[in-house]
């Protein structure tokens, strides 16, 4: 079954592999890439699980490259809609979901990509992370007292730490690709206004008043920051072989597709295929056949 093509159209539109000229003006929140309804997304959609579905059987099956998605945006930005509906129907036994939180006492006694590195997805595997290794050059950035819960020797705090840290990422995810790890980062580009909407959405709502959290809106008054955070991380970070996606998010349906596109058109150039039975095996499976038949 085909994917859109206008669907695959979407990686080149938001894919970032060389920060140099990034500028986060340039990308349009409530971009749809030519896709005018819910409807078509969501026929898209379905099409798209269908190949990703086979994909993933088949990365399984051949047990040689890993994928790690790393998923980052604002508060209400659908990070966990996302993961819902684009991974339906990819098997269970062969992806992983890391949700990482405010880091925990034994994490922060470690470097900070041990946590990360603990839950990285084995071959064969596809490996979601829910905020990632990149909280410690947003969230830590933008509220720089974290940085003293770290146990850092106060002479390595410095300046530097923010392009040290890029660098070292950057190294790290250099590393992971060359081991067999596919490594594709998706910011889900959300406006503030859409976010306020979603937050209004949460409170008026009451099946949705669990999701919300007054700390919410505490973080939106540090917008401009966290902007020029994700701006920074991107410049520094996007590179051929470990690129980001500045997708739009405005719209939930659209950053579905366009994110299922990206990782379908990721897969499709491993050039997948089941492992081949070789001709020792196949005897042995000929022997197998006998034996079931003579089986009463």
């Amino acid at each position: 079954m085909k994917i859109a093509k206008k669907a695959l159209k979407l990686v080149e539109a938001f894919e970032v592999k060389n920060g140099d000229s990034f500028r986060l003006k340039d990308f349009d929140p409530a971009e749809t890439g030519g896709i005018h309804s819910k409807e078509k997304a969501t026929e898209i959609l379905h099409k798209s699980t269908g190949v990703l579905c086979d994909l993933q059987e088949k990365l399984y099956a051949q047990d040689q490259w890993g994928v790690l998605l790393v998923v980052q945006a604002m508060d209400a930005a659908g990070k966990d809609s996302l993961v819902k509906h684009v991974m339906t129907g990819v098997n269970p036994q062969g992806c992983e979901v890391t949700s990482f939180k405010q880091p925990s006492t034994e994490e922060l006694n470690h470097d900070f990509l041990w946590r990360a590195t603990r839950r990285l997805p084995e071959r064969g595997h596809i490996g979601v992370f829910n905020r990632s290794y990149y909280e410690e050059v947003l969230v830590v950035r933008v509220h720089q007292e974290a940085l003293e819960k770290q146990h850092l020797p106060s002479r390595l705090v410095t300046k530097k730490i923010w392009k040290e840290r890029f660098e070292d990422i950057r190294n790290f995810e250099k590393y992971l690709t060359r081991n067999g790890l596919i490594i594709l980062k998706f910011f889900l580009n959300v406006s503030k206004e859409e976010q306020k909407r979603r937050f209004l959405e949460r409170l008026d709502e009451p099946e949705k008043n669990w999701k919300f959290s007054e700390a919410d809106v505490h973080e939106r008054q540090y917008w401009d920051d966290y902007m020029h955070a994700y701006e920074e991380m991107i410049q520094n970070t996007a590179t051929p072989e470990a690129p980001w996606y500045v997708v739009p998010a405005d719209h939930k349906w659209f950053t579905h597709i366009a994110v299922s596109a990206a990782i379908i058109h990721a897969l499709k150039g491993l050039n997948l295929e089941y492992p081949k039975v070789d001709k020792d095996r196949r005897k042995a499976l000929e022997a197998a056949r006998e034996a079931l038949a003579k089986d009463k």
